[in-house]
């Protein structure tokens, strides 16, 4: 049995792979209000979590899952993680180093 990167080699030798594309442009394809943040989880956050993306991983899981198939429908063979600002350091700007 090969193992993922041998499959991946075996690829490799025939086309180029295509990762997906940005995952903070398609949101903008959304409708997300404050409430799309906030979830039931952060939903008593004392700052504002509007444009915190990370947070929509945890909040609205569908829609980055439908962002993820777009992507694989168009043609990618790899699709990122939604964890542009998931670290301490970025989270702090809501206050929310805990949550990564």
């Amino acid at each position: 049995m090969m193992t993922s990167n041998e499959k991946i080699r075996a690829i490799l030798k025939d086309r180029i792979m295509v990762l997906d594309g940005a995952m903070g442009s398609m949101l903008q394809g959304y409708t997300l209000e404050e409430e799309d943040f906030r979830g039931e989880r952060f939903k008593d956050h004392h700052l504002p979590l509007i444009g915190n993306n990370d947070l929509l991983s945890i909040t609205r899981p569908h829609i980055v899952q439908e962002i993820h198939e777009a992507y694989y429908e168009a043609g990618a063979d790899f699709a990122t993680t939604n964890s542009f600002s998931g670290t301490t350091i970025a989270q702090a700007d809501y206050e929310l180093e805990d949550a990564v």
